[in-house]
């Protein structure tokens, strides 16, 4: 039971992350695109904090609840004497996992920040710029996603 669990965990926090990707790429950013500066770049900032807010909690358990469920099969292999040996497909997941996580941190605690900045000061050739840099590791972060997803529904290994 405990490991169904943290699979619905595991899936749940992924597909709200990559899904809330696609939609601030593909349909939030090109619908703001109209606004002026000083409307949309609040506007960005504050849609982007509440999701990143949300995205800090889904990487905790992403991380937690993939350490769980490798945990489990090496625990449920060593119970029948069996040796445990994780599929490539699982490798893959886990170093672009982590990848990702990292590009988070850089689009949530410096990225951001400057766009926060940008907005208080009304300096909005920062604020674009700082939003510029978020859409393009956003695009990086929904692409591994994209690719994670592919690999565990197409296993390599």
């Amino acid at each position: 039971m405990l490991f169904i669990i943290l699979k619905l965990i595991h899936l749940f926090s992924i597909v709200i992350w990559v899904g809330g990707m696609f939609f601030a790429h593909f349909f939030l950013r090109p619908a703001v695109q109209k606004l002026d500066p000083p409307v949309r770049l609040p506007l960005m900032r504050d849609v982007l904090g509440r999701f990143f807010s949300v995205v800090l909690i889904l990487v905790l358990l992403v991380l937690l609840s993939g350490i769980g469920l490798i945990g489990s099969i090496h625990g449920m292999a060593s119970k029948v004497g069996a040796q445990f040996s994780m599929p490539l497909s699982w490798i893959v997941m886990t170093v672009l996992g982590v990848i990702m996580m990292a590009v988070f941190g850089h689009i949530r605690f410096a990225l951001f920040k400057r766009l926060d900045r940008a907005v208080q000061a009304g300096d909005w050739a920062a604020g674009g710029a700082a939003l510029g840099g978020i859409r393009k590791l956003v695009a990086l972060n929904l692409a591994l996603g994209l690719v994670i997803i592919a690999a565990m529904r197409f296993p390599i290994g």
